[in-house]
């Protein structure tokens, strides 16, 4: 990964905005990892994984606290448990297909699959401009979990990405009775003071004149034609990004509504987080819950991790070695792997 960009001795707004976007798409999607043995030892090889064919995950939409929300689907005739997830921020769904297909099918095909987008993280701007605080964006999934969830009378599987995995504890919250489990993928529970990305987007995040310039400077990257786009996308964020993650990234991630809702949202995160965890709750729920980290993930650092084991004996605790990253649904092999992973933890703690 090239060096970061010295934004601090740039001579002008522009520029050290300029330097800065770049950073920020980065920031939320990208997380270089050189896995080490550690913990568990989930290594897989590439070659488990032929290709076969998947169900395809159905995309649709629907009315959630009274504004439209995307959603992506898989679900069978006759399901026995409903697994919802989570995403981290951005919440662009449409990343997480892969995921959600390998999931169904390494599920077996009795467990319905539902991941729900943040309201405005999407390819267009159905709030009319309005931003929605991170509160709103925790909120808005209790009211799918009450609404617009198909077989709400089914137990339920919480998968959380990243900060998704703190809205997944705030949903288990309320929901005491009806989560049967809990599992958190590369979490995003706690602020990380070394994390100099983390700084630099908290600075960002907190500054209504830096949020708007990052914006729109994403946005006019947005308009550029698409082969232009998808090879300055590839270049910059992920070179084995696969075709579902470029796509996303060029026609909803690239948006103006979308990085001023991020960004929005990412400032009452850095607020919220820079509270204590609730070791009471995960404690009292040890046997419901499950984490998977990473070796080199600012936003999950093995630093938390071993405050986890500390804090909450018992918990079920792994670490990724397979060579992924945070954003492991960007690529084939990544959600593929997590997959297999989630699918293994939902057999073994909640029995068909």
């Amino acid at each position: 990964m090239p060096p970061i960009p010295a934004v601090t001795h740039s001579n002008s707004p522009v520029r050290f905005c300029t330097r800065l976007h770049r950073l920020i798409l980065r920031s939320f999607w990208y997380s270089s990892m050189k896995i080490t043995a550690e913990n568990k030892d989930w290594s897989m090889s590439e070659d488990k994984f032929p290709f076969f064919s998947r169900k395809q995950a159905t995309a649709r939409k629907c009315l959630v606290s009274g504004f439209s929300t995307e959603l992506l689907e898989v679900i069978p005739e006759e399901p026995s448990l409903n697994v919802l997830l989570i995403p981290g921020n951005p919440g662009v769904i449409s990343f997480y297909k892969e995921f959600v297909e390998a999931l169904y099918e390494n599920l077996g095909g009795y467990a319905s699959i539902t991941a729900i987008g943040h309201i405005s993280h999407s390819r267009q701007d159905t709030a009319n401009g309005r931003l929605f605080s991170f509160q709103e964006q925790i909120n808005h999934k209790v009211d799918f979990i009450k609404q617009g969830l198909r077989n709400n009378h089914l137990p339920i599987i919480l998968v959380g990405h990243s900060i998704g995995s703190y809205i997944s504890m705030e949903i288990f919250k309320r929901f005491p009775d009806q989560v049967a489990f809990a599992i958190f993928l590369y979490p995003f529970l706690s602020l990380n003071p070394r994390s100099l990305r983390q700084c630099m987007i908290g600075v960002v995040a907190r500054s209504y004149f830096l949020s708007t310039i990052t914006s729109c400077l994403v946005a006019l990257l947005g308009s550029f034609p698409a082969t232009f786009l998808s090879t300055l996308v590839r270049r910059f964020l992920g070179q084995s990004w696969s075709a579902t993650a470029v796509d996303s990234a060029c026609n909803c991630l690239m948006k103006y509504h979308t990085v001023c809702n991020a960004l929005f949202m990412a400032r009452a995160e850095f607020e919220k987080l820079s509270e204590e965890p609730d070791w009471s709750f995960m404690r009292e729920n040890v046997k419901k819950i499950a984490f998977l980290f990473g070796t080199d993930d600012h936003w999950g650092p093995l630093s938390f991790f071993e405050e986890i084991s500390r804090r909450v004996p018992g918990a079920e605790l792994s670490i990724e070695r397979a060579g992924h990253t945070h954003a492991f649904s960007c690529t084939e092999a990544g959600s593929i792997w997590v997959a297999n992973y989630v699918a293994t933890l939902i057999k073994n703690q909640v029995p068909n």
